[in-house]
């Protein structure tokens, strides 16, 4: 697994490509769009707009992206990945210059699209590292001057959308980079001495509270205090999450049934429509709803995981396994969240939630396992 680091094209016929694209996984993602659809068609109190149509537009726009970029051969995209991720690191810095958006500068407006440059860092950054250690031999990857790029890497993306400030997605970009490493094969004793430093930073994060070298701002400290404690503010900040366990509790084994929830369908829950929509899918369809979403995603990441370890190109392996880890990232953080289990950090629920950047980046990430998945060596 992981082992070649050279790949031929073997001139493989369109019709062939077709014969080889990863159907069953390019079928959970449509449904998991059509699902995205209808729960915004229901937040909307059965309308088409404003968000149900456009998502609709968008999905159906990044699918044939998805398509076309599985049919171009992973050595194209092994070849953009340096300029890529250079691209990514500028609209970082643009956004942080220019940028706008709500409590944190996380877009940039350009004309035809609001664009938000963290979620192209997350694909980019991931395709740097399998990019990396695709050239690196194994044998010397542990070694403490190889593992100098890679972290300087990771550490440029983070440290530029943490400044925006975006906490929780500059978390899973770290989060995300830690994670090819790992599975590249570098030794496991430095996860677990970064484990011990990151326990280290956490405490000097409270102590630093109130000081002049406070390391969060105060905005992302009270979340955190409300995470810990929603009843500090309960109209406030700790709102939210206190209207989420509502809904998630009210919505049963099977639902109250489409478009018959009450806190969505009464405006009581904010955010209905993003971050919080899972909340609105549990309240209608229940707890059985709710498990038959994580399962799809289940199934995808999966789907995933087995191509990876069917794959023995080794950019393209370690490529769909980090874009894996990135999908699960995803839905894991945005489903404890709106469960009261972890902070509030504005994270989308994947192909579900209202947006642009997110869904589109997300289905150009899939275009780049399905190609992968196509131009594999085969016997």
């Amino acid at each position: 697994m992981f082992t070649t680091n050279n790949i031929t094209d073997g001139n493989i016929t369109y019709a062939r490509k077709l014969l080889l694209f990863h159907w069953p996984l390019a079928l959970l993602i449509l449904a998991t769009g059509a699902f995205g659809v209808l729960m915004l068609y229901s937040v909307a109190g059965g309308s088409m707009l404003p968000w149900a149509e456009p998502q609709l537009v968008r999905f159906v726009v990044g699918f044939g992206a998805m398509a076309l970029i599985g049919f171009i051969h992973i050595n194209f995209w092994r070849y953009m990945t340096i300029p890529f991720y250079i691209g990514s690191i500028i609209l970082l810095v643009g956004v942080m210059l220019y940028g706008e958006g709500s409590g944190a500068q996380r877009w940039i407006d350009l004309k035809i699209i609001r664009l938000q440059p963290s979620e192209i860092s997350k694909v980019t950054l991931i395709m740097s590292l399998a990019l990396y250690y695709s050239i690196v031999p194994m044998n010397v990857q542990s070694r403490p001057v190889w593992l100098l790029p890679p972290l300087i890497l990771i550490f440029i993306p983070t440290f530029l959308v943490f400044s925006q400030p975006d906490l929780g997605t500059s978390l899973l970009i770290l989060i995300s980079g830690l994670a090819v490493m790992f599975l590249a094969g570098v030794n496991i004793w430095y996860f677990i001495f970064g484990t011990f430093l990151g326990i280290g930073l956490l405490s000097a994060v409270f102590l630093s509270r109130g000081t002049t070298w406070q390391l969060l701002t105060d905005y992302q400290m009270g979340r955190i205090d409300v995470f810990l404690n929603p009843s500090l503010d309960p109209l406030g900040a700790g709102y939210h999450i206190t209207q989420s366990k509502i809904a998630l509790g009210s919505g049963g084994l099977s639902g109250r049934g489409f478009m018959q929830g009450t806190q969505s369908q009464l405006d009581f829950l904010p955010e209905k429509h993003t971050d919080f929509i899972f909340t609105t899918l549990a309240e209608e369809f229940g707890y059985f709803g709710s498990l038959g979403l994580l399962t799809i995603y289940a199934l995808i990441l999966i789907f995933c995981m087995l191509s990876a370890a069917t794959n023995q190109y080794r950019f393209g392996a370690l490529l769909t396994s980090g874009l894996a880890v990135m999908f699960f990232l995803y839905f894991f953080v945005n489903m404890a969240m709106v469960m009261g289990l972890a902070p509030v950090v504005g994270v989308p629920l994947p192909l579900i939630s209202w947006g642009g950047s997110a869904m589109l980046v997300l289905l150009g990430a899939f275009g780049l396992i399905q190609s992968a998945h196509i131009h594999q060596p085969r016997d």
